[in-house]
């Protein structure tokens, strides 16, 4: 099995960083990381575009979702049953934005691999057809030193993690009603979770190889930058929609 990870996963992920430092980075790591980011995210953005429109869709879904849970708070059974039919109608799979993030756990795996063993330790992966270089210089853009942590790259990941997040964040309805005290307990995890993941970031990202921590943040904030664009374009279509029903409305009375 870790033969078959190292084949399908480690070994191209390596070879493209050590093609890309050879190239168009100009040997300056830094810059290849930030090319090996912007490949591998090109690589899964439709997933992750995929899993970004039905987090979108189960927020839209959220205040109805709140409502079967009050209406069936003493029923569970029927609030499943509820709860299947409502996603059934909507035609939304609850799962539907976890499976995009499970595929993309390898390509994380394989980079953090990359930088853990040591970019040096193993050039002799290199193919054949790629140049190999003799040693990779670990600085990046003169200054930063990616074999070693670095604490201004772990706050940035952090800072890219909390942009992210906040995004994704429910907005709940002022007005209380019965039965609301699991939206209250939920709304207070997600805000536990809107600052205790940036924070788990950042103290993780602290104890990483800089090369690493920083490929952690581009690719978390382009990430953030692709939800924004859906989001935004989600929002267009929404207002397109009710647009078009109030016209509809005027054309019929």
């Amino acid at each position: 099995m870790s033969h078959i990870f190292q084949v399908v996963f480690y070994q191209p992920i390596l070879n493209l960083l050590v093609f890309l430092y050879n190239t168009i980075s100009f040997h300056d790591l830094g810059l290849a990381i930030i090319f090996l980011t912007i490949a591998i995210k090109g690589l899964l953005w439709p997933l992750s575009q995929k899993s970004i429109k039905a987090q979108k869709s189960l927020q839209g879904l959220q205040p109805k979702i709140n409502a079967v849970k009050a209406q069936y708070k003493d029923n569970k059974q029927e609030q499943g049953q509820a709860m299947i039919k409502l996603y059934k109608d909507n035609k939304i799979n609850p799962f539907s934005s976890c499976l995009p993030l499970l595929i993309q756990l390898p390509f994380l795996l394989a980079v953090f691999q990359v930088f853990r063993d040591g970019l040096n330790n193993k050039l002799s992966l290199v193919y054949p057809f790629i140049e190999r270089p003799e040693v990779i210089n670990m600085m990046a853009f003169g200054f930063l030193d990616l074999s070693k942590p670095n604490i201004y790259l772990a706050i940035l990941a952090g800072l890219a993690q909390f942009w992210q997040a906040k995004m994704m964040m429910t907005k709940r309805a002022a007005i209380k009603t019965e039965g609301a005290k699991d939206e209250d307990m939920a709304a207070i995890m997600n805000k536990q979770m809107l600052y205790f993941m940036p924070a788990l970031t950042v103290f993780i990202g602290w104890t990483l190889p800089g090369g690493l921590t920083m490929y952690w943040f581009i690719v978390t904030l382009l990430t953030a930058v692709q939800q924004l664009v859906v989001f935004k374009k989600h929002n267009q279509s929404q207002t397109q929609i009710e647009s078009k029903k109030v016209i509809d409305g005027e054309v019929v009375k």
